[in-house]
């Protein structure tokens, strides 16, 4: 009786997480993949994965729920990558791609852009998205992670400094310095990004 209520309470906690683990998955997975996996599927075998495991969280983790299925999650996510990228019969690395793959961080640019850019200019979007690239991948690893773990996993400072092992006013420092760094990279003679 106990296994099933852990088991439904797992249910219903992974369940908050699940749009969070997508865009986690959806980030990190290589670009070639993803004509073979869903994020979904990531998703659904690390639940399957965090069920077998429920037992040993439950008895010895002082890791939060989120971490710990994250965690998982981007286990689950190196196992897939390491199968298809190791099988030597129709070898996923033999593929080619109609279109280039994009970095993760690039993803992070365009996200950025996005928000930033006007739509009525995609030769100014073109222009911004290349300077927020370079102005990403010219930050130190850790500050682009905190970026990436902000604005695109949607993580708070709490996690993401429980995630990173550093303090939260660390993290919170981290991430601010990120942005100031970024937005000093972006801003141009006039004033503006």
């Amino acid at each position: 009786m106990r296994e099933h209520q852990d088991s439904a309470t797992l249910a219903s906690s992974f369940d908050q997480y699940r749009d969070q683990l997508q865009r986690l998955v959806a980030f990190h997975m290589d670009r070639r993949l993803t004509r073979r996996v869903d994020a979904s599927d990531v998703v659904q075998q690390s639940f399957i994965e965090a069920r077998s495991r429920l037992p040993h969280f439950l008895e010895q983790s002082s890791m939060p729920f989120s971490l710990w299925i994250r965690q998982i999650t981007m286990q689950t996510l190196i196992d897939i990558h390491r199968r298809h990228f190791g099988v030597q019969k129709r070898d996923i690395r033999q593929e080619v791609s109609l279109q280039q793959a994009d970095s993760s961080y690039a993803i992070l640019a365009d996200k950025l852009v996005s928000n930033i850019a006007s739509p009525s200019s995609m030769a100014d979007r073109r222009e911004k998205l290349a300077r927020v690239r370079d102005a990403i991948d010219g930050m130190d690893e850790i500050d682009r992670e905190i970026l990436v773990l902000r604005h695109f996993e949607e993580m708070s400072n709490k996690d993401i400094a429980d995630l990173l092992g550093i303090g939260q006013p660390a993290a919170s420092n981290r991430y601010l310095r990120a942005l100031n760094r970024l937005r000093t990279i972006l801003v141009d003679e006039s004033g503006t990004i």
